[in-house]
């Protein structure tokens, strides 16, 4: 009997319809320009350039330059709770990229399922390890086919703003919290 694995798995609820590494010391993180980041996002996210690039404007407008950023695909379903499991890279200035993967549980008026391709913005990063936390945040959601958007979620200082742009069809708000790991999890709390 094969197994699959958490790739392919994703990979498989996307098209549905419906770690242990070295901590990196960051001492005054460098930041990256909005225009990095829109290139870089470009190249990620394909055709969607007007949306990604008004996204990271007011993401900038509201909280300043990040001084790290993530890309990655995740997948997402959810009938009043709900599950969602991701995985990319993270990139820094000065401790460079490492893979890093998130996974959290959500609830309210949410139904649907959608796979996304996504980019998160991470301001006020002391270190990398700082990452590797709770994430809490209120997500609104608005698929039919396919759909684009973000929102900010928080713990201590650090805010991280995830951008994603993806297929499915889902509808609802709720209230949630991506926990990021080194390692790759089914555990969601």
């Amino acid at each position: 009997m094969n197994q699959m694995t958490r790739r392919q798995l994703l990979a498989a609820a996307a098209m549905s319809p419906f770690a242990l590494s070295t901590h990196a010391r960051a001492d005054t993180p460098a930041t990256f320009t909005n225009d990095e980041i829109v290139d870089n996002g470009h190249r990620f996210f394909g055709s969607l350039s007007r949306g990604l690039a008004e996204a990271v404007q007011e993401a900038a407008h509201r909280w300043g330059l990040p001084n790290a950023y993530i890309l990655g695909q995740e997948a997402s379903a959810a009938f009043v709770g709900g599950l969602r499991y991701g995985e990319g890279r993270m990139y820094t200035r000065n401790a460079g990229d490492q893979a890093i993967f998130w996974q959290g549980p959500s609830v309210g008026f949410d139904a649907g399922a959608d796979g996304d391709r996504t980019m998160m913005l991470v301001y006020n990063l002391p270190a990398v390890g700082a990452m590797y936390d709770r994430f809490a945040g209120i997500d609104g959601s608005a698929y039919f086919i396919g759909g684009f958007g973000f929102t900010a979620l928080g713990a201590q200082s650090v805010i991280v703003v995830p951008i994603r742009t993806g297929v499915g069809a889902r509808l609802g708000i709720n209230l949630s919290y991506l926990k990021f790991t080194q390692r790759a999890t089914w555990n969601p709390f």
